[in-house]
């Protein structure tokens, strides 16, 4: 599995949980998390766990299917599809910059409806 594979994996795993050792765990210290256009980024490890958690998605309300449509050392594209049965459906993309630990130093969220 590559590197940009298991990310995801763990990403998948902490956002099921919401467990903060989890989320933690995908970041590095001072990793830059843009969550979209029009908002300020999350800067570092101790605000990107602190946003997760408020804007949390409870277990079970959602499903996500993705697949990797291109890495290269250290840097991933991952383009996936987030429905909310009970009310929305989004296609994604995000650009996942990783350190040697497997960590990101860098994630960017894309998001839109998904037509029905």
């Amino acid at each position: 599995m590559s590197a940009g594979s298991e990310w995801v994996e763990r990403y998948v795993a902490a956002w099921a949980s919401n467990d903060p050792d989890d989320i933690a765990a995908l970041f590095a210290d001072d990793a830059v998390y843009l969550t979209a256009p029009d908002v300020e980024p999350r800067l570092g490890r101790e605000q990107i766990v602190a946003g997760w958690l408020e804007d949390r998605d409870e277990p079970g309300t959602w499903t996500f299917e993705w697949s990797i449509i291109h890495e290269d050392d250290g840097f991933a594209v991952v383009q996936g599809r987030t429905a909310y049965p009970a009310d929305k459906d989004y296609l994604n993309l995000w650009i996942v910059r990783l350190d040697p630990n497997g960590r990101a130093t860098e994630f960017t969220e894309w998001y839109m409806h998904r037509p029905h």
